[in-house]
């Protein structure tokens, strides 16, 4: 095809020259456009971690198999596959002073698909201390949506080795951790009644907690001691679409207005300073 454009003699050429351009350019919009409607036709059916990465994945392969079709045409198979044998030297040395991050987060990104650990839409937190919802999983990343506009973009082979908390109990339901300190006087079954009773009550939550046939409330532990408070801890069930920002506010505010109202202390740390040498000050 390329001797037959070189034939068209100038402008003619340069106009077809373009024109391929403009048609492969073309035919690479309509696969990876038709490859975006596949995968969101499934993931409306089936959805799940595995889909966004390997949607990526196809998109790529398809970009690939049409520009070496493409150069196929002009130049033939065998010089295609001569320049790709010719450049494997140089290949290698790219890949391994540059792309060796690319490639551990595309393993780890097909790693995480596989075994699943967390799934679009889960609340987790990492090892780090990095938290929130899973917003999507590229094929270098994993993107945490945090509260309000704050994205963390992961690479994949980090969330692969970090060990992460999933606070996400399937069947439509989310959940979060609360710690609350209390004083060491405090009367603990109270306490815990005091709790239980504005969770229930906040208009966010909802039972998760699997109990036979039915769901309960998660009960409220006395779970330590801290230098100057008794910590309480409750696991606080909620329906998915509510954003997580919205429940911990929710139930902090709470939780403090019923513990103050049953005279419930909550502590804060302080510093008892003893002087000595009967109050006097020293002479200057």
């Amino acid at each position: 095809m390329a001797k037959w454009i070189a034939s068209l003699g100038m402008p003619w050429s340069i106009v077809a020259w373009i024109g391929v351009t403009l048609a492969v350019i073309l035919l690479i919009w309509g696969g990876v456009s038709l490859n975006g409607l596949a995968f969101r036709a499934v993931r409306k059916r089936h959805g799940g971690i595995q889909l966004g990465f390997f949607e990526r994945v196809n998109a790529l392969l398809i970009i690939a198999g049409i520009v070496v079709f493409s150069v196929s045409l002009f130049g033939g198979y065998q010089s295609v596959w001569q320049t790709l044998l010719g450049g494997t030297a140089v290949f290698s040395a790219v890949t391994a002073f540059i792309a060796q991050d690319v490639i551990r987060d595309i393993l780890a990104g097909l790693m995480l698909s596989v075994h699943k650990p967390f799934d679009i839409g889960d609340r987790i937190v990492l090892e780090d201390g990095t938290g929130g919802r899973v917003e999507s999983v590229t094929m270098r990343h994993v993107v945490i949506c945090g509260f309000d506009t704050v994205r963390h973009v992961v690479p994949n082979s980090r969330i692969n080795s970090l060990k992460l908390s999933n606070y996400s109990a399937g069947g439509g339901i989310q959940s979060v951790a609360f710690d609350f300190p209390v004083g060491y006087e405090s009367d603990l079954d109270l306490v815990k009644r005091v709790i239980a009773g504005a969770v229930e009550a906040c208009p966010y939550t909802c039972p998760g907690l699997p109990k036979g046939e039915e769901r309960v409330y998660a009960p409220v532990y006395f779970t330590g001691f801290e230098k100057s408070s008794l910590t309480m801890h409750v696991l606080v069930y909620y329906p998915k679409g509510i954003a997580a920002e919205t429940v911990i506010d929710a139930i902090n505010s709470g939780v403090r207005e019923a513990l103050t109202a049953a005279g419930v202390e909550i502590p804060y740390e302080y510093v008892n300073v003893v002087q000595t040498g009967g109050g006097k000050t020293p002479k200057q």
